[in-house]
């Protein structure tokens, strides 16, 4: 899988076909908000039920989602189940279509129910998306703390300025 090959239109439609409910969060939030840094991942956090976990594991089997590990970049496979998916806070996945970051509980929040207070939905081309407030998205990378996350800030905090004093 190669940037070229990044289709997260896809992997949006994937979540939304199965009922996913989430919260799209970090690179793609921010691009959504106005930002213009390329991202090649799409980082989601789903609502944790049972029921929800149930649709997400058949969106990742539609996408044919396998662990992301360095070495192996079909990615290893593994059984998505609403049990198995529950037993990790975290999974980095690749998909056909690219990859996916499944995220519990992101740094400095308290989750979907936290990120979900202060979302928004948009529609594109069809594929209804419930995205991170630019607020939210800051707040995460600031207690992520990573080198790609301390470039980013910045940037990330004038267009919140420029968004707040163009309300």
């Amino acid at each position: 899988m190669t940037h070229s090959d990044f289709q997260p239109e896809k992997i949006l439609a994937a979540l939304q076909e199965a009922g996913v409910e989430y919260v799209l969060i970090g690179g793609f939030a921010a691009i959504a908000h106005g930002d213009v840094a390329p991202t090649f991942d799409v980082d989601v956090v789903p609502h944790r039920s049972l029921e929800n976990m149930e649709r997400v594991a058949i969106a990742l089997r539609n996408l044919d989602a396998r662990i992301r590990t360095e070495g192996v970049p079909e990615g290893l496979r593994f059984d998505f189940t609403a049990k198995s998916l529950g037993r990790s806070t975290m999974w980095n996945l690749v998909t056909t279509v690219g990859a996916i970051d499944l995220t519990f509980e992101p740094s400095g929040t308290r989750g979907y129910t936290d990120l979900r207070r202060s979302a928004f939905e948009i529609d594109v081309d069809g594929i209804v998306i419930t995205v991170a407030s630019l607020a939210d998205v800051i707040r995460s990378k600031e207690a992520a703390g990573r080198e790609k996350d301390r470039i980013a800030l910045p940037r990330l905090r004038r267009l919140l300025e420029r968004l707040q004093d163009a309300d």
